[in-house]
């Protein structure tokens, strides 16, 4: 296993692509994700499917990659951060969770700021599911 491994979660708009960028910045090895190990997967096989499938819990990340990235010992800390539906699988070899979390009129107001080709920048797309999720905290891990 690596030195220490974090994941970074929580609800679209918390900030978790921000507090990647500013941990690359300041010399940690921090992981997008969202950008570098997500894909659209089959829930219970884990295997990829095209688009989304009607199912926003399909967005998964690739559970050998993180786990490769987990046994590399060539970092003092490994940050992943970002949104995975199949955290429970690699969950295990983490020495902790941070979950980001944020008010309702934070997520609207950064919902509203997001472009339309990010991933809730329209209303048809994320906002509804944003707002369920930040009710209901659906497939997030617990803070450790």
């Amino acid at each position: 296993m690596g030195m220490w491994n974090y994941l970074i979660s929580g609800v679209s708009c918390t900030g978790k692509t921000s507090v990647c960028t500013e941990l690359q910045r300041r010399g940690y090895h921090a992981i997008h994700g969202d950008r570098e190990l997500a894909y659209w997967g089959d829930p219970k096989t884990g295997e990829p499917v095209n688009g989304c499938a009607g199912e926003h819990r399909s967005w998964m990340w690739n559970v050998e990659k993180v786990r490769a990235l987990v046994a590399d010992q060539n970092h003092a800390a490994t940050f992943f951060c970002g949104g995975s539906r199949n955290s429970d699988r690699f969950i295990d070899v983490l020495d902790g969770v941070f979950v980001l979390e944020i008010d309702l009129d934070t997520l609207n107001r950064r919902l509203a700021a997001r472009p339309e080709d990010e991933w809730g920048g329209s209303a048809s797309e994320g906002e509804s599911f944003a707002r369920f999720q930040h009710a209901t905290k659906e497939g997030l891990p617990t803070n450790a």
